[in-house]
């Protein structure tokens, strides 16, 4: 994990490398804590790809007025096909957005 001002990463390989990415926003939840936002939306992630082979994945959060802005993808060490629709159903789905913000 790294914290940059109001950006915090979440990743187990550094260097981080953005091989897919997909972003969102939370709108209401800036005062809740980044760490677990990050977690919880990796965690999320990884199960969701987790057969994705040289998959890892990584969750950039930022903290934005009131909001709180996800960036969540990851690095591929094998060819896979494209994550981005994957990803997109994980941030996108509305039970996940509000236990995210909920729990954090």
């Amino acid at each position: 994990m790294s914290v940059d001002g109001a950006r915090l990463t979440l990743a187990r390989r550094t260097p981080v490398r953005w091989d897919v990415a997909v972003q969102t926003v939370l709108t209401g939840c800036a005062d809740r804590n980044r760490a677990a936002i990050a977690h919880q939306v990796r965690q999320d992630i990884w199960r969701a790809l987790a057969r994705v082979r040289g998959f890892s994945p990584i969750v950039e959060v930022t903290r934005s007025g009131s909001d709180m802005q996800v960036r969540a993808g990851g690095r591929l060490d094998a060819s896979a096909p494209d994550l981005t629709a994957g990803i997109a159903g994980v941030l996108n789905q509305p039970t996940a957005r509000a236990r995210w913000c909920a729990r954090a």
